[in-house]
């Protein structure tokens, strides 16, 4: 299975009433769910589905080890072989677990309140969003990804693959392929940006937003 594109056609600027709400806020005052989804492929509007989901909440600038969420998700349809390899996720692991009409009102529950955080979360996003219809859950807060704030304080960097971000601010990558691993790497990545934003004068929601807006990678369009 090939590497994930670095963007899809999900709208992370998108303007909201939680988004407005939020904009003025602090980064370091505000509550996150960062997430990551393991999936039967890399086409979301071609029938590829969510296999695993993981988040962990970040809570004033502080990892919440014990505030996790994790989940197995039947797909209800056969797997690659290509992506068995990548995620090690097989057909026997997922019968008899719960549905995506199952476990996103619980991942929504989990989020609430809070902006989500992901690496090249339009990926993922893009497969919540083909949900909504089926599910009626949608996630309609403000969002951050990894992918595009590390471009803005690293843009002379070639790649902001997950592996190679980690490696260049120093966290240790452990469970990598597995929802949750992936979630609680992003979220150590994310802290570390955090400071980083700030000695370039990004302090709030509203500017790590805009920041994130003026990349390379958020200009690109597949």
């Amino acid at each position: 299975m090939a590497s994930r594109p670095e963007f899809y056609d999900f709208d992370l600027f998108r303007r909201s009433p939680a988004t407005d709400a939020l904009d003025d806020r602090p980064l370091a005052e505000l509550a996150y769910t960062v997430f990551d989804t393991e999936t039967t492929g890399l086409d979301p509007a071609g029938g590829d589905e969510i296999i695993a989901v993981g988040a962990a909440r970040i809570v004033n600038a502080r990892l919440l080890q014990g505030e996790t969420f994790e989940s197995l998700v039947d797909p209800q349809r056969g797997l690659p072989e290509a992506s068995i390899a990548i995620h090690g996720i097989t057909p026997d692991m997922l019968a008899g677990q719960p549905t995506i009409e199952q476990v996103l009102p619980r991942l929504r529950r989990f989020a609430e309140e809070t902006v989500l955080v992901g690496h090249n979360a339009a990926f993922d996003l893009r497969f919540l969003q083909l949900k909504e219809a089926a599910t009626g859950v949608r996630f309609d807060q403000p969002v951050l990804d990894t992918l595009l704030l590390s471009a803005a304080v690293h843009p002379e960097q070639r790649s902001h693959s997950l592996e190679e971000i980690a490696a260049r601010l120093g966290v240790t990558v452990v469970g990598r392929h597995t929802a949750l691993g992936d979630a609680l790497v992003t979220a150590e990545v994310f802290l570390r940006l955090l400071p980083l934003l700030a000695e370039r004068g990004i302090r709030t929601l509203g500017e790590a937003r805009a920041a994130a807006q003026k990349t390379y990678y958020a200009q690109l369009a597949y």
